[in-house]
């Protein structure tokens, strides 16, 4: 049994880090266990030009903790008023490594997002002349589709129309959450990647609602069958380059969790590589940690490794407490067991 693993340090290639008081409390956070972080763009209002992401950026810096590294990797989210020359500068520069589709209404501050995928054509087909990702929500809002549904129909109406008609365009369908996911992008030949999420690998919507509704396990996309749980731990613990650990870390505080309308998001960030260590102890499978949470995005995203590296240790400890902020506390995703992996500080 292997008590220890050291690792080249991680990446988070999906994380929500807010902004403000949020912003300061949760970063040190991933700034701990990870080296770099695809950075959400759904803030209100969205970080829509280069200029919105250049002062993010700079925000997210002068949050740092002194002597950290971390490196923040910026996104544009795109709108219908989107313009193709401003992404294509952004890129050029190297402001921006990805772009953000929302569909509107799918999830947290996406009203500003995509109705009609023809009024953003031209800019993704820039997207694909300067190698520029589309990372996407992959989920349909229309209001007579099932929400545990909602992704496979995405797939089917959106985003594998858009691969035909751009099959140069690099995608990244994050946060999968089905079986339908996992094997779209294991059939597709190139230029399609996926984000698993701690908290999709280690619950499903059983735990959510039996005995009580959780809101701190509500996120979007939602929780699904036990099945579609299985297939995302065997496609993260494949070793197949394709799928990377991006953790969807979302913080909201408690007021707004717990509240007849609760906001979706699970905050994992604090806890997020030792789920994952757990996840792949479980099926036999921490000779492929390293891939799955340090080599496979760097190499979808066509940036080299992190150098430094980092070791986990096998060893129980509670979940850390809520975070507390100006605006209140944020809970700190618990399956209602020990942690079984630490980070070794």
């Amino acid at each position: 049994m292997t008590d220890t693993l050291t690792i080249r340090r991680p990446d988070d290639w999906h994380l929500h880090l807010r902004d403000g008081a949020v912003l300061k409390a949760v970063l040190p956070h991933t700034e701990r266990d990870f080296a770099r972080a695809i950075i959400m763009p759904n803030l209100v209002p969205p970080v829509v030009t280069a200029a919105d992401a250049a002062d993010y950026r700079d925000r997210i810096l002068s949050a740092k903790s002194q002597g950290s590294r971390f490196q923040p990797l910026m996104t544009l989210y795109l709108t219908e008023e989107t313009q193709p020359k401003d992404v294509r500068a952004a890129a050029e520069i190297g402001l921006v490594k990805a772009v953000k589709l929302y569909p509107a209404g799918a999830t947290t501050n996406s009203a500003s997002g995509v109705r009609d995928m023809d009024r953003v054509m031209r800019v993704l087909e820039t997207m694909a002349q300067v190698n520029l990702p589309l990372c996407v929500h992959g989920e349909v809002t229309d209001a007579a589709i099932d929400i545990f549904d909602r992704e496979a129909v995405f797939i089917d109406r959106v985003l594998d129309p858009l691969r035909r008609r751009l099959p140069e365009l690099r995608i990244v369908m994050e946060h999968v959450t089905t079986a339908d996911a996992v094997d779209y992008v294991r059939a597709a030949e190139r230029h399609l990647g996926a984000t698993i999420t701690a908290h999709h690998l280690v619950i499903n919507r059983t735990h959510m609602l039996a005995g009580g509704i959780r809101p701190h396990y509500y996120c979007l996309p939602i929780v699904k069958r036990e099945r579609h749980r299985l297939a995302l731990r065997a496609a993260a613990t494949s070793g197949d380059a394709r799928f990377f650990l991006g953790t969807d870390s979302a913080p909201h505080v408690d007021a707004a969790k717990e509240s007849a309308c609760g906001c979706a998001g699970c905050y994992t960030a604090p806890v997020a590589l030792p789920l994952v260590a757990q996840v792949f102890d479980e099926e036999d499978a921490l000779d492929r940690l390293e891939a799955f949470v340090s080599l496979n995005g760097p190499a979808f995203y066509r940036l080299p490794p992190n150098e430094d590296m980092i070791t986990l240790r096998r060893a129980e400890a509670p979940v850390p407490p809520a975070v507390e902020t100006a605006q209140g506390s944020i809970t700190v995703f618990d399956t209602g067991r020990p942690l079984a992996w630490q980070v070794e500080r």
